[in-house]
């Protein structure tokens, strides 16, 4: 796991990228504009290069499994929302590791 790619700051971006995404997806859906998979596939383009940096320890629970769900079919409506809860997931679980990390830091 790399601290340095988890810290707060850096999470906090990536979501503030996700959600101007989540966003236009959202009206890709309402609208039916077919712009959806496109905006998803660079989505998911985003949350792997989260994952990437961050390393595999900040999935969340079955989280390969449900990016594979999501990769192979990304314009469908469960997958953006599939998405959406991973990147919570996600976000919640890096807080849980840098606090981890710093309570190892502090006892060590």
């Amino acid at each position: 796991m790399n601290i340095e790619a988890i810290a707060k700051e850096k999470v906090d971006a990536w979501f503030t990228e996700w959600q101007g995404l989540e966003g236009k997806i959202h009206i890709a859906h309402d609208t039916r504009n077919g712009e959806a998979k496109g905006l998803m596939e660079a989505a998911i383009v985003l949350f792997d290069r989260l994952v990437e940096e961050g390393g595999d320890e900040i999935l969340p629970i079955n989280g390969v499994e449900r990016i594979a769900f999501i990769k192979a079919k990304p314009g469908q409506y469960a997958c953006y929302r599939q998405l959406g809860e991973l990147f919570k997931e996600t976000k919640k679980r890096a807080a849980r590791l840098r606090l981890q990390a710093t309570k190892t830091n502090s006892n060590g």
